[in-house]
């Protein structure tokens, strides 16, 4: 029997766009409190409109730059007031999604640019462990409270290009699964949600918004969906409480590895 998420505050980084997006309506529909960061507020003013519609019980939004640790204060000081408010029926934490980040250029480390490593280590590394430090004394003990980290396939193997990217996923990784050995013995659950090629905004920001070669990543392919992760991030924190999703690694039919795509032929 699953666990219900009906009134239980999700707070979601990177919530304006992709996965964290998908991810506040997919809660939204389960009933949950949602507590939406991003640097774009204007696109947050959306989504947080959308999860209501899609049947959020309450949806706020604050600016959040995870790569920045008085962003990240600001924005928790924020969410307690909420979580913690007497209005509250629950006053704690259910769900801590870490999704922001993202990959900046393709260089090889001989032609790659400091701005565009330390985007990527600030986001998917550090980005992590300032939320999570952060949010960790909102979350109840023995409670089935999750922290569900978004990972990729760059973590576990290595590609031309990606030095940095696949380091910075890699970190996720391990952060993940020490963030569980510290967290043992208290019920919080610790996973994450590794995917593989899914068409988001992720390649037109990879690529400084070049539209056409984004778009070149995906061609001929059937590549996964943000609503596609939105929903196995609802189905691992709706387990029982004593279950632990520790690593799930989810890639589209059509890619059976990084680098091995099926494309079929297009006009």
């Amino acid at each position: 029997m699953k666990s219900s998420l009906k009134d239980k505050w999700v707070l979601i980084t990177g919530a304006s766009s992709g996965f964290g997006a998908a991810a506040a309506r997919a809660f939204g529909a389960e009933g949950a409190k949602l507590l939406l960061g991003a640097r774009r507020v204007d696109r947050l003013k959306t989504v947080a409109a959308d999860a209501k519609k899609s049947g959020a019980v309450a949806a706020h939004f604050h600016e959040l730059d995870v790569s920045k640790t008085a962003s990240v204060e600001e924005f928790i000081s924020w969410a307690k007031k909420l979580v913690q408010s007497p209005k509250s029926k629950a006053q704690s934490l259910h769900v801590l999604i870490n999704n922001a980040g993202g990959a900046h250029g393709l260089d090889t480390i001989a032609c790659g640019k400091d701005a565009d490593w330390e985007a990527m280590i600030q986001s998917n590394v550090l980005g992590i462990l300032r939320v999570t430090r952060s949010a960790l004394p909102l979350m109840p003990r023995d409670a089935g409270a999750s922290i569900i980290n978004i990972g990729s396939v760059a973590g576990r193997t290595a590609y031309e290009g990606g030095a940095v990217y696949c380091a910075a996923k890699a970190g996720e990784l391990q952060i993940t699964r020490a963030l569980r050995l510290e967290l043992f013995g208290t019920g919080i659950r610790v996973g994450t949600v590794d995917p593989g090629l899914a068409e988001t905004e992720f390649s037109l920001v990879r690529f400084k918004g070049d539209a056409a070669k984004a778009k070149n990543v995906y061609a001929g392919t059937n590549p996964l969906t943000a609503e596609d992760i939105a929903e196995i991030l609802v189905w691992v924190a709706s387990r029982p409480a004593h279950v632990n999703i520790d690593e799930l690694l989810v890639k589209p039919v059509d890619q059976v590895a990084v680098g091995k795509v099926f494309r079929r032929k297009t006009n």
